[in-house]
């Protein structure tokens, strides 16, 4: 079965040309050029990505990424001509999955697409745990607790932290995360880790400015700590 991608755009000349290009790579693609619209295919289609312009009338790409995530953890590309920094980081913030400026290629749009379904598919981690301290994680369950209490992490906080856990007490390069979490397209995007594992020491370390349990290799990566190391009292 094909995968389905909802493109909401509202330039009907672009929406059109990306459902052409997709279809031609064998998706399933729909288009809608009203942000009511696009909300409402997400309900009843279910699509499996979801491209996402930002400048749109009535209702901004910004505030449909927001009802998306109020209702689905459906993958989500914004395409914008918006190219910032600023509007980059506000995009991840908002708990899209990928970011790509216009104008872009068919090959590097396909690609993108491919890497984050490529995230979606069906695995089965093996049953590991991690206790440090007053954090626990289940790989299986995916329950995530600090002193007891549940954590709620988004999608892609937790396929970080998982493969933290899964690496634990090793240094795990910033190409190698990438890779892993995001997809080989990613590789060299190392803000997107950046602001993930600041999101983690957000919710799992005691002081995030002094963190005990995601530590930092400066210039190489990232590491948990081993859960034989001692814990913060």
């Amino acid at each position: 079965m094909s995968h389905r991608i909802l493109i909401i755009e509202d330039d009907h000349s672009l929406a059109n040309l990306i459902r052409w290009q997709l279809e031609r790579e064998a998706f399933d693609a729909q288009t809608a050029t009203r942000a009511a619209d696009g909300l409402a295919l997400v309900s009843e289609w279910h699509p499996d990505l979801v491209l996402l312009d930002i400048m749109m009338p009535e209702m901004d790409g910004w505030t449909v990424c927001q009802r998306i995530r109020e209702i689905s953890d459906v993958p989500v590309i914004f395409i914008t001509a918006l190219g910032a920094e600023k509007d980059v980081v506000r995009g991840l913030q908002l708990g899209a999955d990928g970011y790509i400026v216009k104008p872009f290629g068919t090959k590097e749009l396909v690609a993108r697409i491919q890497a984050l379904l490529r995230r979606r598919q069906p695995h089965h981690p093996r049953e590991h745990t991690y206790v440090n301290g007053r954090l626990f994680v289940n790989l299986d369950t995916h329950q995530v607790t600090l002193n007891g209490n549940d954590v709620e992490l988004t999608p892609i906080e937790f396929k970080l932290l998982a493969c933290l856990v899964e690496q634990e007490g090793r240094v795990l390069s910033h190409r190698f995360l990438l890779n892993q979490v995001w997809g080989p397209d990613y590789e060299d995007d190392r803000q997107y880790l950046k602001l993930y594992i600041w999101y983690l020491r957000q919710k799992i370390e005691d002081d995030p400015t002094d963190p005990k349990l995601i530590l930092t290799q400066r210039g190489v990566g990232y590491r948990l700590a081993h859960a034989s190391e001692s814990a913060p009292n």
